[in-house]
């Protein structure tokens, strides 16, 4: 048996009967490790050597979610969401239920696309827009798995598609992978190849707008119905506005997560929008918000470490690859297959690419197909999992902002529609794609 298969199969079954997910990526590990014949100790050894790579990546999102709260305790949220109510009861709240839902659904996608270029943030802008538009949420009877998938399709399909930011990192990555596994590549190319799959998942946002479109009702937990009268003087928003920048622009300079919002809340201090007296509760507050995020991620790269030591990814691949040999059409979708697996299995897109890129390539090669068509099955294959793996940042995001009520489970509620809406279009519509280029 494939210890590849059985890990990512024991972290998705436990997962699905809501065992908690960092239990779930801990005893999926050990299920593989020991498939693999590493041995208990082993396994332990190559999991906790993987545990110290999602660190950084968990004390980021910390200070992210304390730099999203300062943000929340300046009323600027609360200001915005007055601005929405006073549509929604402007001459009856009856008539103006549709514009405030079409509002709302384009201001969630907007910052989606926006995280992954213009402001790129990533998913540090949920637990700041998120929260207080569930007050809205409620009062319209909004399905919130449609948020979830509006969301990651907004984050995953932007970083697949434009060459900008995340998209910049995430193309660069898939070219230089594919040229050091040995066909040339650009990552201009990158964008033509991610086309068709790119508009299967706006394809599929579409159909779960409409399985989704019947209200849903939430318990309000003191959601205010009437008009907010919230005073934010200009001081405080001029101090805010001037966070977001120098937050921004340290980030891109440092390259660094945690310089960026480190410097955001220093400068929201200096400034004098929030008290001093408030760090500890703001900061506490923010890190307990993204803590599971972070535990996750920790659990995730102990997972991948011990996914990588056994050893079966390559076979995994070639042993499907032999079973269609001379039928390329099949051994494209079973490569792309392949990466949904690895992909749900790590929680990473970016971390998948550079594992199937040296594997996938030669047997590309070898079945005849364009660069163009190689481009696209990486690049697809990289991306898909991304939605639907109980260990990504575009499932966990999007839980940690609709879930601050306890109303909204992270793995029915996220991860099962988004595998439904984004993965199955993309091997689909990335499958004809490839098929096209060849």
């Amino acid at each position: 048996m494939n210890a590849v298969i059985v890990a990512v199969a024991v972290m998705l079954i436990l997962s699905l009967l809501r065992i908690n997910v960092v239990l779930s990526l801990v005893l999926g590990a050990f299920a593989g490790g020991l498939t693999s014949g590493m041995g208990i100790e082993a396994t332990v050894q190559s999991f906790t050597e993987g545990l110290g790579a999602g660190a950084t990546i968990a004390l980021s999102y910390g200070l992210l979610g304390g730099f999203a709260i300062a943000i929340s305790k300046t009323g600027i949220p609360e200001l915005m969401i007055a601005g929405i109510l006073k549509i929604l009861n402007k001459n009856g709240k009856s008539n103006r239920q549709g514009l405030v839902k079409i509002l709302i659904f384009l201001l969630i996608f907007m910052m989606s696309i926006f995280s992954q270029n213009l402001i790129p943030i990533h998913i540090a802008f949920i637990p700041l827009l998120i929260p207080p538009i569930l007050k809205i949420l409620n009062m319209l009877e909004v399905d919130r798995r449609i948020i979830a998938t509006l969301i990651a399709v907004g984050l995953i399909g932007t970083y697949s598609f434009v060459p900008a930011g995340f998209g910049a990192i995430f193309q660069d990555i898939v070219s230089t992978q594919v040229s050091q596994a040995g066909m040339e590549a650009s990552s201009r190319d990158v964008p033509v190849a991610m086309a068709i799959p790119a508009l299967g998942m706006l394809i599929g946002l579409g159909v779960a707008f409409f399985v989704y479109r019947k209200p849903r009702q939430y318990q309000n937990n003191d959601v205010e119905t009437e008009s907010l009268n919230v005073n934010v003087s200009k001081f405080v928003i001029f101090s805010t506005a001037v966070a977001l920048i120098v937050s921004l622009c340290a980030q891109l300079y440092t390259d660094s997560m945690i310089v960026g919002a480190f410097a955001g809340i220093m400068i929201m201090y200096f400034t004098g929008a929030l008290k001093w007296k408030e760090a500890d509760e703001i900061l506490s507050e923010g890190m307990k918000m993204m803590a599971f995020i972070g535990f996750v991620m920790i659990a995730a790269n102990g997972f991948a470490s011990v996914i990588n030591a056994t050893g079966h990814i390559n076979s995994l691949i070639t042993d499907a690859l032999t079973v269609f040999k001379g039928n390329t059409s099949l051994a494209v979708f079973v490569m792309l297959v392949i990466g949904l697996i690895v992909t749900m299995g790590i929680g990473s897109s970016f971390a998948t690419v550079p594992i199937i890129a040296t594997l996938f390539v030669p047997l590309a090669q070898g079945l005849g197909m364009s660069p163009l068509a190689i481009i696209c099955l990486i690049g697809t294959a990289g991306a898909l999992g991304d939605a639907g793996s109980p260990a990504s940042d575009s499932t966990l995001g999007p839980t940690a902002g609709l879930n601050v009520d306890g109303q909204h489970n992270h793995i029915w509620d996220t991860c099962v529609p988004t595998f439904i809406f984004i993965n199955i279009p993309l091997i689909i519509f990335g499958w004809v794609a490839c098929v096209f280029f060849l």
